[in-house]
């Protein structure tokens, strides 16, 4: 029991998640004041899950998984699968953007949403923004992260400073996280910039090389890649079977998410073409009839204010 009851720790991030949380909660409450009940229940439902992935953040930083983390390599894996996967999925699911954005008062929210989309300033701003939600970043960087810091220099690196640990590891896990998962998911306002195909092969892509780092801490070597694991007083598992063990949580949870991230995609692609011939049409690029949404009737687009897209468009 000790192991849950002891070592938890304050970090300076558990202030930001409060903040962020409050700051949700004022932006929802301004939306609720002109929206349908229905919207406001959705949102809601939607904070929740955001709340959610704040918890697991939480969890993975201020709860005991952080402390063994430094004594066991597989509870070391543990953590990362939080935050890099868990974590990301629920936040980006939640979509806090908007009510985030209506958390500030109404003449800050317009001079800020003029400078970043009108300002010729703000053209740098522009360009990074694009180029960090586009979709190869997303996955090259995702995946790079997640190889990198796996690596014994960096990895022992992070071990000795914990500067690096948190700020430099922790953070790129997150935020690349957060990039590839929107890429997949729809987080009103953002879409997926690519259609089902580049999805399900992101997802098949990036499992093959979890399954491949995986393998090559278990299965391809016979040694302890990290010696930070090694003289460990109080530790009677062995380094490398330490390693193993962690080794298989990376390689079975890469399973466990890539299979229903999958399946969602597959069922979406159906939705969209019609039928399931027709998704294999398309993932095997082969010409096909049109598919059942080319005749659908378009819907006339609706002018809208600044403040009130989200009545408008909000699905």
């Amino acid at each position: 029991m000790e192991y849950v009851t002891q070592h938890w720790t304050f970090d300076p991030f558990v202030v930001i998640v409060i903040i962020t949380v409050i700051a949700n909660e004022v932006g929802l409450g301004r939306l609720r004041h002109h929206s349908l009940p229905a919207r406001t229940r959705r949102r809601r439902r939607n904070s929740l899950v955001f709340y959610a992935g704040l918890a697991v953040l939480l969890l993975a930083i201020v709860s005991p998984i952080d402390y063994w983390s430094a004594r066991y390599f597989f509870v070391h894996m543990i953590e990362h699968i939080l935050i890099v996967f868990a974590a990301p999925v629920l936040i980006v699911t939640g979509a806090p953007w908007i009510p985030l954005m209506f958390a500030l008062p109404v003449r800050t929210r317009r001079d800020i949403g003029r400078f970043l989309y009108l300002s010729h300033k703000a053209r740098g701003i522009r360009a990074v923004g694009r180029f960090l939600r586009s979709p190869w970043f997303a996955l090259v960087s995702f995946n790079a992260v997640m190889v990198l810091w796996h690596l014994p220099a960096l990895f022992e690196l992070a071990e000795r400073n914990q500067a690096v640990h948190v700020w430099a590891m922790h953070t790129s896990f997150f935020v690349t996280g957060v990039l590839f998962w929107l890429q997949i998911i729809n987080s009103y306002p953002m879409k997926p910039a690519r259609g089902a195909v580049w999805q399900a092969s992101s997802i098949v892509a990036t499992n093959v090389i979890m399954t491949v780092l995986a393998m090559s801490m278990s299965i391809l070597t016979t040694v302890s890649w990290y010696s930070n694991y090694a003289h460990i007083p109080g530790v009677t598992l062995s380094p490398f079977a330490d390693q193993q063990i962690g080794a298989a949580i990376l390689w079975v949870c890469g399973d466990f998410w890539a299979l229903p991230a999958l399946i969602v995609i597959i069922r979406r692609a159906i939705a969209e073409e019609g039928s399931f011939s027709s998704v294999i049409d398309r993932f095997t690029q082969r010409d096909s009839a049109q598919s059942v949404a080319t005749f659908r009737p378009r819907r006339a687009p609706t002018s809208t204010t600044t403040d009130s897209v989200d009545e408008a468009s909000e699905p």
